[in-house]
């Protein structure tokens, strides 16, 4: 990436005949990645509503699968700490009082220091590799230092997530796709895994837990070199797509007006990321999602073996997590794509469903297990609302800088409620766990009170526009216009979604 060091008022402007017929005037160092592709390449003429569908549909039969499995491994190596837990992992290597919580919130700590920037398929490769050697370990000390690598590692994974939506759909088609790529389905494989597990014979050379590691990790590193080979970073390199699909895939999503890709670093869009309030209520409402997040990831296995039951029941009981998450996903983030300007609300309606769960979990006694365990599913479906808040930052940032910055920030709160929420289960509180089950009530309430702030925000910001711009235009066609890398501030026709 270059560094613009120069002012704008030293920015010497030239004609860029882009697309088609235009002289509009605009620097190189802001034309986006994609407005000099398209400079580049033949013409194909307008793209008819038919071709759109065929591109759209073949970008989803390879990039959703290809995201999907990354996800979800990714996702599984985070998480099967809790189901190692169910095969002695704490008492087989002498884990005492916090260690374990610490265990759950070093993670994201080693997320926090990274700025996502490597390819994702080498960070899966790298972090796959780190957890087979979570087998060989046997010390506090050493699983700290390897969970700390691991989230390292790990931070490329949700920025690049987000990045690759965005580059390759229109704004309107993001949230469906958060939905379906973010799904919990590491709860099911993870479930899977656990059940698969629980038969080896004791009489086995290695502890259960080591097998549970050693097969996530073989089969996440088979596929990270797989990825590295398929995965394309835009359409403008999908070797999946024809030359013509490629141009209309990358010049249908000028409409988004947030750019595909610019090379040179803008410290003027890094101030402005940094006074966005917008961006610090994403990242606020981050690390109050994030918190709950934290907690049942290291816990939410060892909450069921709590209530009676077994390991390898225990074990099988998790899976419903994830089908529960993903169809709440799904279903808000397709309210969230067909409800005009209303993603902020629908995320914060989502959240009345685990409130509810954590009331259950909190009010019903112990004995009451199936009440206990119907709010303990319930408790699963915050990750609607952070799957629909992440199309908030898709849409609304301009500035492929300001892009970078932001994302980062977020991963940051990301890994600070992580960090917190394995923190708030103290293990003298075992079973009932009542300040961790406590915080994720106040937590839900938090982010509801920061989503409605920022539909508040959005809206306002777009009523200004609108008196001091007037009513934004459309995208011109054969025009450079939404491939500027210009900061959505300073776009007089960007408008926000809320």
């Amino acid at each position: 990436m270059t560094l613009d060091t120069k002012g704008d008022e030293s920015l010497q402007p030239v004609t860029s005949t882009v697309v088609g017929d235009t002289t509009k005037s605009v620097d190189e160092r802001n034309l986006d990645e994609a407005a000099k592709y398209l400079a580049d390449h033949e013409e194909f003429g307008p793209m008819t509503p038919e071709q759109e569908k065929k591109i759209v549909k073949k970008i989803d039969s390879w990039m959703i699968p290809l995201l999907v499995f990354c996800a979800t491994l990714s996702a599984v190596d985070k998480v099967e700490i809790g189901t190692a837990s169910l095969y002695g992992f704490q008492t087989d290597n002498g884990m005492v009082g916090q260690q374990y919580s610490w265990l759950g919130s070093i993670l994201p700590l080693g997320v926090s220091h990274n700025i996502p920037g490597k390819l994702l398929a080498t960070g899966s490769l790298l972090w796959s590799l780190c957890t087979m050697c979570y087998a060989p370990c046997r010390t506090w000390s050493g699983f700290m230092g390897l969970r700390f690598l691991l989230g390292f590692l790990e931070a490329v994974s949700t920025p690049c997530f987000t990045v690759l939506v965005a580059s390759f759909y229109k704004k309107e088609e993001q949230p469906p796709r958060n939905g379906i790529i973010f799904a919990y389905f590491s709860s099911i494989f993870n479930g899977f895994f656990a059940w698969v597990i629980g038969y080896i014979p004791a009489s086995a050379p290695l502890l259960k837990w080591q097998y549970l590691y050693l097969l996530t990790g073989s089969i996440n590193v088979l596929y990270s070199l797989f990825l590295f080979f398929v995965l394309p970073d835009s359409p403008m390199n999908a070797f999946f797509l024809t030359p013509e699909q490629r141009y209309h895939a990358t010049r249908r999503l000028a409409s988004n007006r947030t750019g595909i890709a610019n090379r040179v670093w803008k410290w003027d869009q890094v101030w402005e990321a940094l006074l966005d309030v917008k961006v610090w209520l994403i990242v606020l409402f981050n690390i109050a999602i994030n918190i709950p997040n934290g907690g049942l990831q290291a816990f939410g296995s060892i909450i069921i073996n709590n209530l009676g039951y077994s390991p390898l029941v225990s074990s099988l009981l998790t899976m419903p997590f994830g089908v529960l998450a993903t169809g709440g996903a799904w279903a808000f983030s397709y309210i969230a794509a067909k409800w005009h300007n209303r993603r902020a609300l629908t995320a914060a309606l989502a959240l009345i469903l685990p409130i509810f769960g954590t009331a259950l979990v909190y009010g019903l006694p112990r004995t009451n297990v199936p009440g206990q365990m119907v709010g303990l599913y319930f408790m699963y479906f915050y990750w609607p609302p952070y799957v629909v808040a992440i199309s908030l930052i898709q849409a609304n940032t301009g500035g492929m800088t300001k892009k970078a910055v932001t994302y980062c920030l977020v991963t940051i709160g990301y890994a600070a409620g992580n960090l917190i929420g394995p923190q708030t289960f103290r293990s003298n509180e075992a079973p009932r766990y009542a300040t961790g089950v406590t915080v994720m009530l106040v937590s839900y309430c938090i982010c509801m009170l920061i989503l409605m702030a920022y539909w508040l925000v959005g809206s306002w910001e777009n009523k200004r526009k609108d008196r001091k711009y007037g009513k934004p235009e459309e995208v011109h066609e054969g025009t450079i216009d939404g491939f500027v890398d210009v900061t959505d501030r300073k776009q007089h026709d960007f408008r926000y979604t809320t």
